[in-house]
């Protein structure tokens, strides 16, 4: 009867939790990048290294009634946990790779974008400083400047100059 009322009911969704589910997924995804970076530390092949060393030296310093892997199987159960080990320790360490490869392309992403951004703007920039360079030459062309109106004035006094003296000569003769 539950089960009509749930199939009756198209607008309620099928998940009763109220956590999403990215967040669980980061959740593993960080625990994952935990573990491998746990595990490329020397602190953790020091710590192998002693369990497995203990472990061998129980089974087989000990007497018989507290062993519990025989030496003489080849340590079975020490070979089984390492194998364990080894099976959830390479999915999770790709995991985390995978991860961090998704975190690089978003971040080669974001400097490709960039790059193109600061080369668009250096652009716009360099042809604003030609724009401005170009109005410069051209008002300057235009601009009379202190010393090109002396140097006017003085040929133009010059020519005024001349014209007095070359008429009042005239007269004279």
């Amino acid at each position: 009867m539950a089960r009509k009322e749930r199939a009756a009911r198209l607008d309620a969704p099928g998940r009763t939790s109220t956590r999403p589910r990215s967040t669980s997924r980061d959740r593993f995804g960080r625990f994952t990048e935990w573990v491998a970076r746990a595990m490329g530390t020397p602190a953790f092949l020091v710590i192998l290294s002693l369990f497995c060393i203990l472990w061998i030296g129980w089974n087989t310093l000990m007497p018989r009634e507290v062993r519990f892997d025989d030496a003489a199987l080849g340590f079975t159960a020490l070979t089984l946990m390492l194998s364990l080990q080894a099976s959830y320790a390479a999915p999770l360490i790709l995991l985390a790779q995978n991860r961090q490869d998704d975190r690089d392309r978003v971040q080669i992403e974001q400097d490709r974008q960039r790059a193109e951004r600061n080369l668009a703007d250096t652009e716009y920039l360099a042809r604003e400083i030609v724009a401005l360079r170009m109005s410069l030459e051209e008002r300057n062309a235009q601009v009379v400047t202190r010393d090109v109106l002396r140097q006017e004035l003085r040929a133009l006094l010059a020519e005024l100059g001349d014209a007095e003296e070359k008429p009042a000569g005239g007269t004279a003769s």
